[in-house]
Formats: structure tokens, sequence, C-alpha cells
């Protein structure tokens, strides 16, 4: 009691505002902690749930009065996080309050786009409102730390949390994280509307082999600096508070019990000062990568090599202890560790107020608020991708006298959240296709038959699709996936449309060869679609677009809104060509451009080498003309920029939004370089008939990448240039790099 006395005077001495120094509040209040209470800030344990919220289980409030445990997941509400927060506070020794974290991935309560396709938005404002707007809903719930953003670089369709993340380019990743990192934690983390921002999975998860899920990473330390490593630099560069060990092992090496990546890179070259969490129980799944002999050896592992907090996996409360006193994990790894998860509690304001999350007015009056819904509902249109178009038969006219609307997804409020969606409600306040196109149509124009459901192969509502079908002018069939099927533990070795859903599709086109058909898919990764390009005439992509998906879909559909979305991740002809990505290096055997059937050559027998859909596609309901690429010089120095500018003419009759991206190819280096990169991207808007000289300026520092001695560094020599609308192009322009 009197050490709690003494604790309370020192914490109301030093927290007189947020601007003071930190690390002298957490130096002093280390040193009245004992060995087990340090440690018990590196634990994480799981809040229960029965059906009216949260509540204290017996063994959470019993770590809790012990000063057993720093932080807990899945804790949320007012009421819940109160209760917790108070046996913290004021039944524990020295009252250190807790972190309260939970997965807020792509909106809390209002739902966006899947992070795949909100990507496919490029639009870097939109991605911060979003993250910025679940911070603001998830806050107000007593949350004050979620497990966003992923930033996984993947290539992988089949891997289900391809889903979770922005696609296979390595700037675009960078980019989007930052504007992640910088939604959720605001410019300010004391104020209560913010959340701690988690970048994952740390590190090379979206390489797992074979696409499934867990699954083993080998790559060269070469590729794993150029591809996989760089979006978790940019964001310790944004300032993200927190990082998260991955499941996976690297090169033999599990993530969660990696020095090199934990502490030769992250702490030692990029200098991150937040904490590290591992993923759920990964220091404990040591044990059956056969890296760890049992719980006791995981904890002495995930300790030295960097993991502050260990999530619900009990080894660090229970053994990390006696691993002190037997000299096998330093004392001070445990204070390093203490200091870096109190000093988040500190910038969070928890120490001046404990209680400055739990709000009841702000609960009651956060979620779902008018104009959180209308931007769920821009994003959504924003983040969809017309992969095909074919004579023009979108938009469609809401003057036609009537449209079939076919399919397991038409009526759904549950899957179009996707995989997830937080406290998303499946049902009720998500908006359905059908609910969207109601907003457009009268009820005699809507013709309307589920057909099928997405996984079995019941085909008794075959007969009524088909009938619907024929008695209507248009058909739109509403497809995909499940939100089960994308996601954590969701990866797929067919990347079809799942079920008979194709079958429908045959059948539909059969009974009707002559009507325009439009496909509207709802999946989390890249599909096959080769046998669909062929059966109907336009295909709209819109991912699992969230709680207002339907009605962002409907003003898509009908005009309402131009579609300007394009594909961040490439998709396949088939799952033979996986991985696939636009940023591939070249063999010593390409395929001749006048004679890709050649003999002898880096190509396929049965299928071209080209994907279906290019990483950068998507159409617009108008056309957009490239002409007039000018570099302001042929030659960069180490210390010069040139600028490249493109003029954008918006050759249709409608209004739009183009992404402009700019491509380098580095012809020859001293180590193979991908055949064409990114370097970057804007989005613009042109009336119809409007033009605009687009600019972009690069660097030596935009040429840079690791070499096979490990140095980052830009070599001289001869780089090609490109402006286009999608990775589909061929250079014509080169640049010289001089010393």
């Amino acid at each position: 009691m009197k050490l709690r006395f003494l604790y309370i005077i020192l914490c109301g001495t030093l927290s007189t505002g947020f601007s003071q120094n930190y690390e002298a509040k957490v130096d002093s209040l280390i040193n009245l902690m004992t060995l087990q209470e340090k440690i018990g800030q590196t634990v994480m344990y799981s809040g229960h749930w029965d059906q009216t919220g949260p509540f204290v289980g017996a063994d959470n409030g019993k770590y809790i009065r012990e000063g057993n445990m720093g932080a807990m997941l899945n804790a949320m509400s007012v009421k819940g996080t109160r209760d917790l927060q108070k046996i913290a506070v004021e039944e524990s020794r020295l009252g250190i309050p807790l972190l309260f974290g939970y997965d807020v991935i792509h909106g809390h309560r209002t739902i966006f786009p899947i992070n795949l396709g909100l990507s496919a938005s490029w639009d870097l404002k939109m991605v911060e409102e979003s993250s910025r707007i679940a911070a603001e809903e998830a806050s107000a719930e007593g949350i004050h730390w979620t497990f966003a953003p992923m930033i996984d670089v993947s290539r992988e369709p089949r891997w289900g949390r391809i889903s979770e993340g922005a696609g296979e380019d390595v700037f675009l990743n960078n980019e989007i994280g930052k504007a992640y990192v910088r939604g959720f934690q605001g410019d300010d983390l004391s104020q209560p509307n913010t959340v701690l921002a988690c970048a994952k999975h740390y590190v090379a998860y979206g390489a797992a082999q074979a696409g499934r899920d867990y699954h083993t990473t080998n790559m060269g330390e070469g590729e794993l600096r150029n591809v996989y490593l760089p979006p978790f630099k940019a964001a310790v560069d944004a300032g993200v508070e927190t990082f998260m060990s991955a499941f996976n092992e690297l090169n033999g090496v599990p993530t969660s019990g990696n020095k090199f990546t934990l502490r030769d890179i992250l702490r030692d070259e990029w200098k991150f000062d937040g904490f590290v969490v591992s993923d759920y129980t990964s220091i404990n799944e040591m044990i059956q990568h056969g890296f760890a002999k049992d719980s006791i050896d995981a904890a002495r592992i995930g300790m030295n090599a960097g993991v502050d907090m260990d999530m619900v996996g009990h080894v660090y409360r229970l053994h990390l202890k006696t691993l002190v006193e037997e000299g096998k994990v330093s004392e001070a790894y445990i204070n390093d560790a203490c200091k870096r998860i109190l000093l988040a509690k500190f910038k969070l304001g928890l120490f001046d107020d404990p209680y400055r999350y739990i709000d009841e007015l702000r609960e009651a009056n956060t979620a779902y608020k008018p104009e959180f819904l209308a931007k769920a509902r821009e994003i959504a249109a924003a983040s969809s991708v017309l992969l095909q178009n074919n004579n023009k038969v979108l938009p469609l006219s809401k003057k036609t006298k009537s449209i079939a609307f076919i399919g397991p997804l038409v009526k759904d409020e549950a899957d179009i959240l996707g995989n997830w969606a937080a406290k998303g409600e499946r049902g009720g306040k998500a908006v359905s296709v059908f609910e969207g196109v109601s907003e457009y149509l009268k009820a005699n124009q809507i013709l309307y038959a589920k057909g099928c459901d997405i996984l079995n192969d019941d085909r008794s509502g075959f007969e009524e699709a088909i009938s619907i079908s024929q008695k209507a002018d248009q058909i739109v069939l509403v497809m995909g996936e499940n939100h089960h099927m994308s996601g954590e533990a969701a990866s797929r070795t067919d990347l079809k449309i799942p079920g008979i859903q194709p079958e429908l599709i045959k059948k539909i086109r059969e009974a009707n060869p002559n009507k325009n058909i439009t496909l509207v898919l709802m999946n989390g990764r890249p599909l096959n679609l080769s046998d669909e390009v062929n059966l109907v005439d336009a295909i709209l992509e819109v991912w699992f677009p969230g709680t207002m998906g339907g009605a962002a879909t409907a003003d898509l559909l009908f005009g309402t809104v131009n579609p300007s979305g394009k594909l961040t991740v490439t998709f396949p002809r088939n799952v033979g060509q996986v991985p696939i990505y636009y940023n591939m290096k070249n063999t010593g055997r390409p395929i001749p451009e006048n004679n890709p059937k050649q003999d002898y050559k880096s190509n396929y027998i049965d299928v071209p080498n080209t994907p279906l859909f290019v990483f950068g596609h998507g159409l617009s309901y108008t056309k957009f003309r490239y002409s007039d690429l000018k570099l302001s010089s042929e030659n960069l120095t180490f210390s010069s920029t040139i600028e490249a500018s493109v003029k954008i003419t918006n050759t249709g009759n409608i209004d739009g939004f183009e992404i402009v991206q700019l491509y380098i190819h580095d012809k020859v280096g001293s180590v193979t370089r991908p055949v064409k990169e990114l370097k970057g991207f804007q989005k613009i808007f042109l009336k119809k008939g409007e033009s605009k000289t687009v600019t972009f300026t690069i660097s030596a520092e935009d040429l840079k990448f690791y070499n096979s001695d490990m140095i980052y560094g830009v070599e001289i020599g001869e780089f090609e240039i490109a402006i286009a609308p999608s990775s589909d192009f061929k250079f014509k322009h080169t640049f010289n790099l001089n010393d």
C-alpha cells in the first residue's frame, strides 16, 4: 500500500502534461517494480465474451491484480474495459493501466472494403480517412491498439491473407502502410480518439510456400531486403508504435525467435523504439517448428530474440523469472521490453487518466455516423475495379424495362463485410446489392433469383434463375467467395469462382446468347476468370466492399460513379502460373516478342506467360490518352533530379479519375533487377475533353537497391522509363545515371 501511494505521488508530480519527459517517468516507475511485475507488462491475454459482451474471467482478474498482465486482447466496450481497468489501477500494487487491443483491420463498426480492395483505389487520402474513422469508432469502445496495418508484400493468391494487404508491389505497400499508420495514430497519440498501429507480420509472411498459411518461407537476404523489408522500414519512418512478429519461419528460423530481423535490423539498423508483440501463440509455436524444445526454451528464445510481449502464450509469465535467475535471459532485456510497453501507455495518456478512453457518450454517438457511412460508400466505389466492359454494356440504364439480378450474393448482408469485419454487423447495418439497386430501379424492374449457394452443389435453383434471366432485358450476376474463404487460415489451391457458380454462369449464357451479362464479383483474392471473360460482357470486381458496399456497387452499375480502381495484384490465367507478378526478373532465355511460342525459351506450352489481368489494370466509362512523354534531361547525377512528364487527355464523354503510374527499369546491375518497377503514381480528375500534364520528379534515391554485399545504393548506368495507365506497356524512353 505504501509503495502504491508513493507511485501515485510520483505520477502526480510528473504527469502535468503530455509533453513531459516520458522516459524519465518510465525509469522512475521501473525502479519501483519487482522483476515479476516487469515481466507482467510483457504478458497479453485474451478477454472472454458472453452474450452481453466482455467479462472479467477469474484467471484474468487474478493476473491483473498480481501485476501479471500488461495488455488484453478482445476486451472492448466502455463497461467491459472499465471493469478491467479498474482492477488494474485500483487493485494491483502499482496501479499500472492495461492496454486493450483488438483486430481493427478495415473498419471497426463502419466496415470499409477489404485492404486489398482499398489498395485498388490507389488513394492514400482515402486509406488514411478509413483508418481514422476506424480509430474513432474503436477508441470510443475503449480500444487503445489495433493489429494493423498488414504490410506483407504478397504475390501469392492462394494465400488467404493476401486479402489483408496491399498486393504485390513494394512501393505501393510502402505508401499505403504509411497512410494507415497516420490514420490510426493521428498527429497526437495523447488524444483519446487515436489508437496504436501495429506493423505486421514481421517478416516475409506473404511468401509462404505454396500459399499455405503459417508455412515456411525461404529466400536470399537480397530478396528479403529489396522486397519484403521495405514496407516495414517505411512504417518505422512513419512513426508506427508497435510491430508484430509473424507465424512463419524464415530461412530456418521462426520469425518470433529471429534475432537477425528483430534486433539486428529492427533495433540496431532502423532504430525502432516501439515494442514488438508476438502473433497469437507464435512464441509457443517454435516448439512445433522444431526450434524450441519446450515452452521454457521458447520463452528464452523469444525474449532474447527481441519479442517484447507474448500474445496469449503464457510462456513469459511462467518462465522468464526463472530464466533470468538462471542467467539464460538478461534482466536488461526484460527492463527494455517493459520500458517500451510503459512508454506506449504514457504516450496514450493512460497514466494521466487510465479511463480516458472510457466515455459512455462517445460510445453511444460515434459508431455509424452518417458521415462515416457516406465515406464508406465513396471509398467502396473508388476501390472497385472494372475488369472488362465489352461493347460498353456498363453503365446500366435506369430506364431498362427489367434487369435480372442473380446469384448467392445479391441479397447478402454478411459476406459483403469480408473476413476481418471487427464489430461490423453482418445483417441489419450492411447494405446489400439488392438494396443498393433498389435506390435506382422500381420494384417491377427488378427480377431476382438466388440460383445457388456459394459452396454446396444444390442445383435446384438453376431452373428459376435461368427462367428469370430469359424474362429480363439485361442480366447482372453477383457471385464470388464467402467471407470465410479469404483471410487467415483460408488458403485455396483452386482459384476458380467456387462451387457450382461457374456452371450457372455458363447455363445462363447458353440460355441468353445475345443478352448483355454483367458479373459482379465479391472475393478476397485474385481469381481465375479465364472462362468467365468469354461468357460475360462486363466484370466488375468489388472485392468485399463493406457496410455500404451494395450502395456503392449500384452507384457504379448505373454510372453515378465512374469506376477508377486499378489492380494492385495480378490476376492469373490459372493457378499453374502462380506466383505471377508484374515486377519479375528476366531469364537468360526470354520469350521473343515476335514469336512467343519459340522452342527452348522460358514459356509455357499450354498458356501464354502473360496474366489474364495485369497489375495496374482497371477500366473507366471514359477513355484517357497518354501523349508527349518528356524528360527534363536524359542525364541524372547523384545530386540532381530530372522531371518526367506526360500529357493526359480525357477523350470520352464522361468525367473521371485516372491513376497515372511511373515505371523504371534498371537495365544492367551488379545483381539482376526486375523488368519494371513502380516508382510513383498520381490520381488525377479530368472532366470530359480536359487535358492535364502530370509530372514526376526522379532522383538517384529512387533507384537504390541492395546489392550482393547487402549495401544499399545506386549504380551508374542506363535506365528505361515509362508513364502508363498500367504495367502492360513497352519502354520507349531512357535516361542515364552518371557519377
